[in-house]
């Protein structure tokens, strides 16, 4: 009886690409595997023959030649003998061994030279004033780290050479470990995923290979900066292990809180009082800018509470930018308390003085607005 077409055992066309062909050959392999057909015969023959296909679809050189001569191409006297393992050790492990690689992050592990792990992250908070954000700053910050072990030369190594390549994962750190249908990789348990085995420890750093450090940095915190930012200095984390790159700093920048002004990107905001006779009237207000330098606010007459004022370029430096943001002033007229005789003599007069409520036309319309619901 004749073979089937190998492009119609795996369901794509001629011209279909290797990754079209290793998706359909995982799907078609996931179906008809013999864990999951116990007993079913006629899908344990199309499982070997999902496996033949791929086997030589896969490769470039084995498709070329049967692309050209068919099945003839490997059969007995032409490519002298069948080369493939149909077994589950074959096609179906290499690709979920692949998949599985590609998930935890960069492709397959061939030599102790790719095991070096990437050294750990490490995180500083670091808490700075509203000032301080302003004008930016340069400060030294020390945090606890580790170092490359000086006596073995980070090897973790007795004699200070480099250790053996590990036996069980042959140097590639890790290991594969079959469940059922599925091929798990994990951390090789014998090296602890470096690709090479210690077997007499460095004394000082008891085979690891690092050994804690206090580290110092002097580092620059631009003005402007927000609260929350996160600025990320490459290569001031934990060392790397096995030739490993190491880690990052990640600085947590927090701008703490202002007993005058608070803030909303580059715009800064104020709230100032100001008495009842100074809104009616109008006058002068001094007050601090984030700088040190003063700031003269003019209250108009007639100011109402809670109006706004925008003073420009009185804000935050915006990053990367020769701009400063603005300040916002918004006023709180106060009712006075605590009167003596004579200023409530005086606001008795005042009172008086305004029965047509002309000097003030809010109140004169909002009772306006609610007569007719009296009437009603």
């Amino acid at each position: 009886m004749s073979k089937q077409d190998f492009y119609e055992t795996l369901e794509v066309s001629k011209g279909a690409t290797v990754e079209e062909i290793k998706k359909s050959y995982r799907r078609l392999a996931m179906k008809y595997h013999p864990d999951h057909n116990q007993g079913n015969a006629e899908a344990e023959a199309k499982f070997k023959a999902i496996n033949e296909a791929y086997e030589v679809l896969k490769d470039e050189q084995k498709r070329a030649a049967y692309d050209r001569y068919g099945h003839a191409a490997f059969e007995q006297g032409a490519g002298g003998g069948n080369p493939f393992d149909f077994g589950f050790g074959g096609g179906f492990g290499d690709i979920f061994s692949e998949v599985f690689s590609d998930i935890m992050g960069g492709g397959r592990r061939s030599s102790a030279a790719s095991a070096g792990r990437h050294g750990e992250d490490l995180r500083y908070d670091l808490s700075v004033s509203l000032e301080e954000a302003y004008h930016g700053l340069e400060k030294e910050i020390s945090f606890p780290t580790e170092k490359v072990c000086d006596k073995c030369n980070g090897f973790g190594t007795k004699d200070g050479k480099e250790p053996p390549v590990c036996p069980t994962c042959r140097g590639s750190g890790r290991v594969h470990r079959q469940h059922g249908f599925m091929i798990m990789e994990t951390v090789c348990p014998d090296c602890g995923g470096r690709g090479r085995k210690v077997k007499d420890a460095c004394p000082e750093c008891g085979g690891k290979g690092t050994v804690p450090f206090t580290k110092e940095l002097k580092i620059k915190i631009p003005a402007g900066i927000e609260d929350g930012t996160r600025i990320r200095l490459a290569g001031e984390g934990m060392p790397g292990v096995g030739g490993g790159a190491n880690g990052d700093l990640y600085i947590f920048v927090n701008v703490g809180e202002h007993k005058l002004y608070s803030r909303e990107g580059a715009d800064l905001f104020v709230q100032i009082p100001v008495s009842m006779a100074c809104a009616a009237l109008g006058g002068k207000v001094e007050i601090p800018a984030i700088d040190g330098h003063k700031i003269e606010v003019k209250v108009a007459a007639g100011t109402q509470s809670g109006a706004r004022l925008k003073i420009k370029g009185e804000g935050m430096p915006k990053i990367r930018s020769v701009d400063k943001g603005d300040l916002w002033i918004e006023f709180k007229v106060e009712t006075p308390v605590n009167l003596n005789a004579r200023q409530k003599e005086l606001l008795e007069e005042f009172r008086a003085l305004s029965g047509d409520d002309s000097c003030q036309p809010a109140e004169k319309s909002f009772f306006e607005k609610i007569k007719d619901l009296f009437a009603a």
